[in-house]
């Protein structure tokens, strides 16, 4: 049996040595001769570790599963180019991206070794692989601004063609597998190109179906599952297994440890009596405990009239449950980025909360809310998609009037979740944001409430409730 063990958007796992270790041992115990561990993206950072480290503990990872190969997500660029080449050359994985270009125009990180396409033997089949990643991703990530990122389908197509005409006279392919770190945009590559199997990430939720006769795969977030591909089955078939009562690898939370102890982030900055949750579904599902903190402590920061947070940047993990450490704040948040201010009219707030819904916004999934406030509230039609009150301080908004929004700076640089806000909008920026919250959190402690801040009214289910 040809078989991938494939696991992606690893992401804060390492913040806890015991987790990663179970996760690379579940990772091992699915492995075997017949087998080959790929990854696709998100798997260097984010993450408190990854902070300290610059991404490098996935090398420690790397080592533990045997993992063969990876492609780039957008977190992979969080410490820069020259930081991700160096992590590149030293990696044991072999990193296969057809479409990300450098700061000249150049393939990335070809000196590094990294290439557009790699055949490998698997269990006797000869299978070849292409790497993709999300080309928004100069948007998403700021880091990656001086990077430019091709069409996937295309440089996946042209990779593909490359590859099955270098092995042409050698027998051919067996199997051909997208690493893919596009989330939607993987039934774009099941229905245009021939491949057997589009092993993805970026998106945080699981998925394991087929499409045009290809397999498509996600195993979700930190760790959350991993899949065992059969490439042998017509079409290929996953199964995806979770790490829980997985023997842990052996050294690894010891490596991962001897890594986190190098930064002194165990300072308490206050102590919580009901846990916090941040899983996706608290995040992603409309006012929350946790976007209240975070939204909060950015409007603290700058005295601002609105703090907006965006969901998709506050990181999922365990709740927030008795003594929150710094390094607690730097997980969720583990970004170094300011809490930057920015000076909008009435109309262009406006636009902004009804982005928090993301009616327009191709981004997670269709029910997910993205985003948090602070003195604002909305009431939301999630039918119609229109607002139905807003107001700031309790007052609604005047069109004409200017307010001041305290955001994280990635939404400025980003037209992806709420592209009315950009960097003409800048005025100010105050601390990293993690630092904000460890600041706020020493000021006014960690103690947010759900208030009404926002609304969403389904009239379909009003009416059944009727």
């Amino acid at each position: 049996m040809v078989r991938l063990v494939h696991y992606s958007d690893i992401e804060n796992v390492f913040d806890d040595p015991e987790r990663a270790a179970r996760l690379a041992g579940r990772i091992r115990a699915l492995s075997g001769p017949d087998a080959a561990v790929v990854a696709t993206g998100d798997t260097t950072a984010p993450g408190v570790l990854s902070l300290v480290a610059t991404g490098r503990q996935v090398l420690d990872f790397y080592e533990a599963t045997g993992t063969l190969l990876d492609t780039f997500g957008n977190h992979e660029f969080d410490y820069g180019p020259d930081a991700l080449r160096d992590l590149v050359a030293d990696a044991p994985a072999t990193f296969v991206s057809a479409n990300v270009r450098d700061e000249a125009g150049e393939p990335f990180g070809c000196d590094e070794g990294v290439v557009p396409w790699a055949v490998r033997e698997v269990d006797g089949a000869t299978v070849g692989f292409v790497g993709v990643t999300d080309p928004a991703t100069d948007s998403l990530n700021p880091m990656a601004a001086d990077l430019s990122f091709d069409d996937p389908v295309a440089a996946a197509g042209e990779a593909l063609a490359e590859m099955r005409q270098s092995v042409a006279d050698e027998g051919g392919l067996d199997r051909a597998v997208i690493l893919s770190h596009l989330g939607a945009g993987d039934d774009d590559l099941a229905r245009e190109l021939d491949a057997d199997a589009v092993l993805g990430g970026h998106v945080h939720s699981r998925r394991n179906e087929t499409v045009a006769d290809t397999l498509l795969v996600r195993p979700g977030v930190n760790g959350e599952a991993v899949a065992d591909v059969d490439l042998d089955a017509e079409p290929p078939t996953a199964t995806l297994h979770e790490p829980a009562g997985a023997e842990p690898a052996p050294g690894l939370a010891d490596a991962l440890a001897e890594r986190m102890a190098a930064a002194d982030l165990g300072e308490v900055v206050d102590t919580v009596g009901e846990p916090i949750e941040r899983s996706g579904e608290v995040v992603h599902g409309g006012e929350c405990r946790v976007g209240n903190f975070v939204a909060d402590a950015f409007r603290w920061a700058h005295d601002a009239d609105v703090g907006l947070s965006n969901a998709g940047g506050l990181r999922q993990g365990d709740p927030f449950d008795g003594d929150v450490t710094k390094a607690d704040l730097i997980s969720l948040i583990p970004f170094e980025e300011p809490v930057a201010l920015a000076s909008v009219t009435g109309g262009e707030l406006r636009d902004v909360l009804r982005e928090m819904a993301a009616p327009e916004v191709d981004f997670g999934e269709e029910d997910w809310w993205h985003g948090h406030v602070s003195n604002a509230r909305l009431v939301w039609d999630a039918d119609a998609e229109l607002i139905m009150e807003a107001t700031v301080g309790g007052e609604p908004i005047d069109p004409d009037a200017r307010y001041t929004v305290a955001v994280s700076e990635y939404l400025l640089h980003s037209e992806h979740e709420f592209p009315t806000l950009s960097e003409r909008h800048r005025i100010d920026e105050a601390d990293i944001q993690y630092e904000v919250l460890a600041a706020y959190a020493r000021e006014r402690g960690i103690d947010p409430e759900i208030e009404g801040r926002i609304e969403i009214r389904n009239r379909a289910a009003a009416a059944d409730d009727d």
